[in-house]
């Protein structure tokens, strides 16, 4: 955990952003994944470590901002809990470290909560992400289970999103180490992405990488030939010459800050000339949205420069057509880059958006844009120092995406769809970077990972 001063000036700034009531920050509980003794990895809720630091599970912590105090409430462990887990300090003991004098077990939390609604205070919380989440705080609180969201605090969650979203120069160099990690995940990923071998074998790899290092994978390792797929979990192809394997992965250190990269190299270490042709766009597309990013721009400009780099780019060769500025406009270069650019990244490797993603995204300036694609934009609000992002674009040749919008005869004045079908068996190329936004401009974070055409060929030559 950081110095304990850290978490005593977040909370404080809490108190000057929400003005009145309590803030009720729930950890996380472990979570069975087929009986109850057997639980995934526990992972503490972002909200609850950024404010209280503690990464143990079953712990609850509030900001009284009436009477300027702060609590944590959890339960010692008894001699069965020793006897699985060993000795565990006090509660007590743990809030010491991250600057909480009040303590108390857990039956107390709802005591207290009780009270405090009798007299008629403001309990702030924010929009649960997880089921046992939900549940306990509509028996905290004594309302219905399903009408938990109808009671989060808009205050708390904005107030909570303007600290988060502006990184320490400690959180930059967390997030830096979880990108030095990434490099070595993605660096063996390049190395190993030869035909024959089964791509289980390489995200195992690259997973195995990460918790090596201290810290699992940011997210299950997307991993697949088939990069037409965005979020493409499937593991099982084998690797043959001639296509492209897409690589988006990262890892979460110690103090659980994340890193997201993407790359995607061709299966046995050669670019053909189809393949460069699509990449160099791609790459393109990501070197000028890096260049273009700095404080006050807004991100979804950024997002549209990069997707009339890629129309522009796919016109060069004849598989988009027309007047690229309206094309993008109208939303045809989204056939081909169906998503958004990026979107932060920190604690949560979409950082906060668990906490509701326009919250995050978005602000009474810039509104989400309804246009297939565009829609898709995560993060659109102008920059601000501190920011830290993603940058990823992609170009992807989705075969049922082709054939329907053919038919429905969309867009026929850009696209070329008698040369897209010849690319139905392509897949996909996205390269992802994560970016620091400066006083100036910007900084791409860690170690570089290989991305040029003659870099990734030289690595996977090796």
């Amino acid at each position: 955990m950081f110095d304990k001063k850290i978490y005593i000036e977040r909370r404080n700034q809490l108190r000057k952003d929400v003005k009145l009531g309590l803030v009720l920050l729930l950890g996380n509980k472990e979570v069975a994944f087929n009986y109850p003794a057997n639980t995934y990895s526990f992972r503490q809720d972002s909200n609850f470590l950024y404010f209280f630091g503690l990464h143990d599970a079953d712990l609850a912590g509030v900001i009284d901002i009436d009477n300027q105090k702060d609590y944590i409430f959890g339960n010692d462990v008894d001699m069965d809990d020793i006897i699985w887990m060993g000795n565990q300090p006090s509660v007590k003991e743990r809030a010491e470290k991250v600057g909480v004098d009040n303590t108390s077990p857990m039956p107390k939390l709802g005591e207290m909560l009780t009270e405090a609604i009798k007299q008629g205070r403001k309990i702030h919380f924010v929009s649960p992400y997880r089921g046992e989440t939900q549940m306990q705080l509509a028996d905290l609180l004594g309302i219905k289970y399903t009408n938990v969201k109808n009671y989060i605090s808009i205050e708390l969650v904005k107030a909570i999103i303007k600290q988060r979203s502006i990184k320490s120069d400690l959180e930059v160099a967390e997030i830096e180490m979880a990108i030095e990690t990434a490099y070595d995940m993605h660096t063996t990923a390049m190395k190993m992405a030869h035909p024959g071998i089964i791509e289980q074998q390489i995200a195992g790899a690259m997973e195995g990488i990460a918790i090596a290092a201290g810290g699992p994978v940011s997210f299950p390792v997307i991993l697949s030939v088939n990069g037409q797929t965005l979020h493409n979990h499937y593991h099982g192809n084998v690797l043959t010459e001639g296509r492209m394997m897409v690589a988006d992965a990262g890892c979460e250190t110690k103090m659980n800050y994340c890193s997201d990269i993407t790359r995607t190299v061709p299966v046995g270490g050669k670019f053909n000339e189809r393949q460069k042709a699509i990449y160099e766009i791609v790459l393109n597309a990501n070197l000028k949205a890096i260049e273009a990013i700095k404080p006050g721009i807004p991100y979804i400009d950024i997002h549209l420069l990069s997707a009339k780099v890629v129309a522009q780019g796919l016109k060069d060769i004849g598989l988009m057509k027309g007047d690229i500025d309206e094309a993008v406009k109208k939303g045809a270069h989204a056939m081909f880059y169906p998503h958004g650019l990026g979107h932060m990244l920190g604690m949560d490797v979409h950082d906060m958006e668990g906490m509701g993603e326009n919250y995050v995204g978005y602000d009474e300036e810039i509104k989400r844009s309804s246009i297939f694609g565009t829609a898709f934009v995560r993060l659109g609000r102008r920059l601000q120092p501190g920011f830290v992002l993603t940058v990823e674009p992609g170009i992807y040749f989705i075969p049922a995406l082709i054939d329907q919008w053919r038919a429905e005869g969309k867009f026929m004045e850009y696209i070329n769809y008698d040369l897209a079908d010849t690319y139905k068996d392509f897949g996909g190329i996205r390269i992802e970077d994560d970016i620091l936004v400066t006083a100036t401009g910007c900084r791409v974070l860690g170690k570089p990972i290989p991305k040029t055409v003659a870099e990734i060929e030289a690595i996977m030559a090796r």
